[in-house]
């Protein structure tokens, strides 16, 4: 499960960026094309927590969608994985324009 080394690295970077004040809430952005199963980074969150200064925050995650671009005609539409053809043209080679997001997006501190 690699979500858990992701937590920890959230955890980390919300440390860094709060500067010794308490963290009360983190936003994530996680995108349906990342890899990272959100329900999973829900679970390892708390664990990853404990003892640090977002240690009882709120998680919030926000799904960001996946959209391409096709190569072809330039047709932005949704996509669920790498090898979704373009609904227009029906050309392979899509560019993935959003979706494989995984940031902190939002950091309420005291």
């Amino acid at each position: 499960m690699h979500e858990m080394s992701i937590t920890q690295n959230v955890v980390e970077i919300c440390e860094k960026s709060a500067e010794g004040r308490r963290i009360l809430a983190v936003v994530l952005e996680i995108g349906e094309l990342s890899g990272v199963v959100p329900e999973a980074v829900e679970f390892c969150f708390e664990a990853c927590t404990a003892g640090t200064l977002a240690e009882g925050a709120r998680l919030s995650i926000d799904r960001v969608p996946g959209r391409g671009e096709c190569g072809n005609c330039a047709t932005v539409f949704p996509v669920r994985t790498y090898f979704d053809p373009c609904p227009a043209c029906g050309a392979y080679g899509v560019r993935v324009v959003a979706g494989e997001e995984l940031r902190v997006k939002e950091l309420e501190v005291e």
